[in-house]
C-alpha cells in the first residue's frame, strides 16, 4: 500500500524547517556509483517521496533536470517556496506510478522515504524508467543510532533521547521499524544483481536544542502520538527540552551540540 503522510500544512512546515538535507559524503558516495556504472552525462534524476525538496535540491548542481515526487501537495508547495533552483520540478504523483517513460531516467533516488512504498510496485517502476546502466539509490539514517556530545554530558543526553523514543515506540509504523532495520527486505527485495549496501556511514554535525526538539516534532510517530493525545504530545516536547536544558547547565534552547548520525545507503544498477 502507499501510506499517505506528511500531508497537514503545519506538519510540513515543521519538516521543511527541521529535516536535515542528506550530507554530502551521502551525496558522492551515490554520484560516484553513478559515474562507475552509466557514465556521463547525468541529464535526469528522479527524487520519490521528495517531502519539502531537501534531497532533491542537493542533486540539483549534478543533473540537468531533477524532478521530485511526493503524494503530498502540501510538502510540494514548500518544496517549491524555496527559490534558485531553476531545473527541479516538483510533481504530485506515487512511487509506483511513474511519469517517466522506458528507459528515460540516470538516477531514481529516495531519501528516508522508500520504507513507505510498495515495494513490489515501486522496484518494478523504477526498473522500467531506469536507463541501462542507470542507478537507484535508496538512503536514510537510523533513528535507533543517534548520539550527543556536549562537554562532558553525552551518555546522560544519549539516555534522555532514548527515553523519547520509547514513549513513541507504540506509535511506531512499520515502514519506519524497516527503516531502522536499514531497509535490508527492500535491498534484497531489488531485481538487479549488480547492488551494494553501505551500512554504517558515520556523519558528525552540530544541531540547536531547538532544532533538535523540530526534528523529532517532524516524526511520523510523534505526529500519531500528536493525533491520539495532542497535549501529552506538546508537553513530552517541552518536557523534552527541559531535561537537555537543565542536563547541559545552559539556559537557551539555542545552544549547539554535537550529534552523530549513521547514515545507510542501498545502491543498485540496471543491467546494461
Amino acid at each position: 500500500m502507499t501510506y499517505r503522510l506528511f500531508e497537514g500544512k503545519d506538519h510540513a512546515s515543521i519538516y521543511q524547517k527541521y529535516r536535515l538535507p542528506p550530507p554530502d559524503e551521502l551525496k558522492n558516495i551515490i554520484l560516484q556509483y553513478l559515474d562507475n556504472k552509466k557514465g556521463q552525462p547525468h541529464v535526469l534524476a528522479v527524487d520519490l517521496g521528495c517531502g519539502t525538496g531537501q534531497n532533491s535540491r542537493l542533486l540539483a548542481a549534478h543533473f540537468k533536470q531533477v524532478v521530485g515526487i511526493d503524494i503530498s501537495e502540501c510538502v510540494l508547495e514548500e518544496a517549491r517556496a524555496v527559490p534558485g533552483f531553476p531545473n527541479i520540478t516538483y510533481r504530485k504523483g506515487r512511487a509506483e506510478e511513474l511519469p517517466f517513460s522506458d528507459g528515460s531516467v540516470d538516477l531514481v533516488t529516495a531519501s528516508t522515504a522508500a520504507h513507505w512504498f510498495d515495494h513490489s510496485r515501486f522496484l518494478a517502476e523504477a526498473s522500467r524508467v531506469l536507463k541501462p546502466g542507470g542507478c537507484l539509490a535508496l538512503l536514510g539514517y537510523t533513528l535507533t543510532k543517534i548520539r550527543f556530545h556536549y562537554q562532558n554530558y553525552g551518555d546522560r543526553l544519549d539516555h534522555i533521547y532514548q527515553e523519547v523514543k520509547q514513549v513513541l515506540i507504540p506509535y511506531t509504523s512499520n515502514p519506519v521499524a524497516q527503516c531502522d532495520s536499514k531497509q535490508e527486505e527492500l535491498y534484497s527485495a531489488i531485481p538487479f544483481p549488480d547492488k551494494e549496501r553501505i551500512e554504517c556511514i558515520q556523519v558528525k554535525s552540530f544541531i540547536t536544542l531547538k532544532n533538535l526538539v523540530g526534528f523529532i516534532e517532524t516524526w511520523s510517530m510523534f505526529q500519531a502520538y500528536k493525533k491520539k493525545d495532542p497535549q501529552a504530545a506538546n508537553d513530552l516536547l517541552l518536557n523534552t527540552e527541559k531535561r537537555f536544558l537543565d542536563e547541559m547547565g545552559v539556559t537557551s534552547p539555542d545552544t549547539e551540540m554535537e550529534w552523530e548520525l549513521e547514515y545507510f545507503c542501498n545502491l543498485a544498477s540496471k543491467p546494461k
